[in-house]
């Protein structure tokens, strides 16, 4: 393991040495945007982990703006949005691994087994709830188990993933969780989503510290140099948006709300390619049971279906875009500049 992280370390330092060499552009232009394109990528995390959520971004992204989604494959929900995506498959659906199972009574384990990965793994014998039992208890191998057998289990599944992301920022929790990310990534040539260039507005927003800014940076530059895409920033405020408690059960007021508040994040985006998170979930009786976070997720799937977000995006010169087409244009770069 010391010499991998030396390896990995090693190979940042060159990247960076390239990159200094290079004149100063967002990812985006290197993919072949505009000068100053403010590019994005609208995306629903949380695919598979219940009815709800499954058609909550399916109508985000099949009736509204949203582009992209990613799916949580040791959730028990996997089964029917991978049948419905064989259906459809021009959606632009990636892996959001799963380290964390985070609700009280509704809960998952590691596709791994406990006896593969027992520091992933709670007492209940689901995944640990929160980011910091993940990093207190779990080994970076056995990071690296669980998130190759979730990749497995697509593949298996017949579903290759459009790209990869991280439930709850866990695997960018550490670095040598975040090296086992990044290679999975490389090693299977899939696009990884790490916010590699200025990333203003997820520093600002997660109050991230330097040091994690210039890892992301390197990973940045390490997933480049392989031949996959990179972000130049991640927006990841939409959580935040709690709902005012007296426009709960107004759907037109709730979806008046949230859309003010993406309306906001879209005018806030800088020049370069730029994910943007939401949950999006068609939100029924049973949701209340699994989270309380049902008006939020709720409101993200009303603003993506809004008419009034729709023209902002077209008035802001907003470009959209998805995963699968910027590693398309990736691609394209590779055989034009082997």
């Amino acid at each position: 393991m010391k010499k991998r992280l030396l390896v990995f370390a090693a190979a940042c330092m060159v990247c960076m040495a390239v990159a200094a060499q290079q004149p100063d552009s967002t990812y985006a232009e290197k993919l072949g945007f505009r000068k100053g394109a403010r590019v994005l990528i609208l995306h629903v995390d949380d695919v598979g982990m219940s009815y709800d959520s499954n058609e909550g971004a399916i109508k985000a992204m099949t009736e509204g703006v949203a582009t992209s989604c990613s799916v949580m494959m040791p959730c028990p929900w996997v089964p029917a949005f991978v049948h419905y995506y064989k259906e459809h498959p021009k959606l632009d659906v990636g892996l959001h691994l799963t380290l964390t199972s985070e609700w009280k009574g509704y809960r998952w384990g590691p596709l791994s087994g406990k006896k593969s990965t027992p520091g992933l793994v709670d007492a209940e014998g689901a995944l640990w709830p929160s980011v910091a039992a993940v990093v207190e208890h779990a080994s970076a191998a056995e990071v690296g188990t669980e998130i190759a057998a979730q990749l497995e289990r697509a593949r298996n599944m017949g579903f290759e993933p459009t790209h990869l992301d991280t439930h709850m920022g866990t695997l960018l929790a550490k670095p040598d969780f975040a090296q086992q990310y990044i290679e999975l990534g490389i090693r299977n040539h899939i696009p990884v989503m790490v916010p590699g260039g200025h990333a203003k507005l997820i520093s600002e927003q997660a109050q991230a510290s330097e040091e994690l800014l210039q890892q992301m940076r390197q990973a940045g530059k390490m997933l480049w140099a392989s031949g996959l895409p990179v972000l130049d920033d991640l927006h990841n405020g939409s959580y935040g948006d709690k709902i005012p408690q007296e426009l709960q059960g107004d759907d037109a007021k709730i979806q008046a709300f949230k859309t003010q508040q993406y309306i906001k994040g879209i005018r806030s985006l800088l020049p370069g390619l730029t994910m943007m998170i939401m949950h999006c979930t068609a939100t029924t009786e049973v949701f209340p049971h699994i989270s309380d976070s049902g008006p939020v997720r709720r409101g993200d799937m009303l603003a993506m279906l809004d008419p009034a977000l729709k023209k902002a995006i077209r008035d802001e010169g907003i470009i959209l875009t998805t995963w699968r087409e910027v590693k398309e244009r990736r691609e394209k770069l590779n055989r034009t500049n082997p």
